[in-house]
């Protein structure tokens, strides 16, 4: 037997061990998070959002007719509110009231994005409605995380409307709180599709602790819901916030920083290749 072999492997396999039980004692169930886009153009479907658990966060539209009395009432119910910030589309779709474009300037970006929170009262993160072009554009995301850095406490969801985003990205390097959109409830306004979705966010979260999705107040959507959040126990699956979820991903991803990244007195003592 190697000695020197023997000792390295022992230190390693017990802090293994203390990794596990330390992320099973930190978080017992996988969690989940459900974000509700477009919320505020019509009031019943927004009541029925507002009667789903409170950890289904709710997305809205800045110039929706219903947006301010929905936030205010989301608020009150400690239920997260969210800007559902309107971007600029790669096929040319007609973009909703209060909308960034990529022939902005900074300033005029600034000013749409100012104007668009304080028509979400309480908005507390912010996602893309569409945005298939702007989210890939790195110049005008680092100006939206710019911005969000000088409003203090948001956090971003990317919403990923396209496999070429940035947006995620950017947040991340300029250091806003985030996370991405991993399943996308109801393409298919289909309850038989929806439930499929559902079980992919469930296996989702199983296997990396945690997983959001984004779904939105469409007739199948609710219904799905409603029946399903409160079974959500039973599945062994929690819902959370997701600042919630943003701060147990940001604490997996420390731990294993930490575990990869060898201290300064191990790499002091460690011998050159030869």
């Amino acid at each position: 037997m190697n000695p020197d072999r023997t000792g390295r492997s022992w230190p390693v396999f017990v802090f293994l061990l203390l990794l596990v039980a330390t992320a099973q004692a930190r978080t017992p169930l996988p969690a989940v998070s459900i974000v509700i886009d477009d919320m505020g153009k019509r009031l019943e479907p927004g009541e029925r959002v507002l009667a789903l658990p409170s950890g289904v966060a709710c997305a809205f539209l800045p110039a929706a007719r219903y947006t301010e009395t929905l936030a205010e009432r989301a608020h009150a119910d400690g239920r997260e509110v969210m800007l559902h910030l309107p971007m600029q589309s790669v096929d040319g779709r007609r973009l909703d009231r209060g909308a960034v474009t990529l022939d902005m300037t900074e300033r005029q970006f600034d000013d749409t994005v100012r104007a668009d929170l304080a028509r979400v009262p309480y908005a507390s993160g912010i996602n893309n409605h569409m945005g298939s072009l702007l989210t890939r554009h790195p110049g005008h995301m680092a100006w939206l995380m710019k911005f969000m850095r000088t409003r203090g406490n948001l956090f971003f969801v990317d919403s990923r409307t396209t496999a070429a985003t940035v947006a995620y990205q950017l947040a991340r390097e300029n250091g806003i709180p985030a996370t991405e959109r991993r399943v996308f409830l109801d393409n298919q306004q289909d309850e038989g599709d929806i439930a499929f979705q559902f079980r992919r966010l469930l296996r989702l979260a199983r296997k990396e602790g945690s997983a959001l999705a984004i779904g939105h107040p469409h007739p199948a959507t609710l219904s799905f819901l409603e029946r399903a959040l409160p079974r959500l126990g039973r599945e062994g699956v929690r819902l959370v916030p997701v600042r919630t979820l943003i701060e147990l991903q940001q604490e997996d991803r420390k731990t294993w920083q930490a575990y990869w990244s060898p201290s300064p007195r191990a790499a002091r003592n460690s011998k050159p290749s030869l």
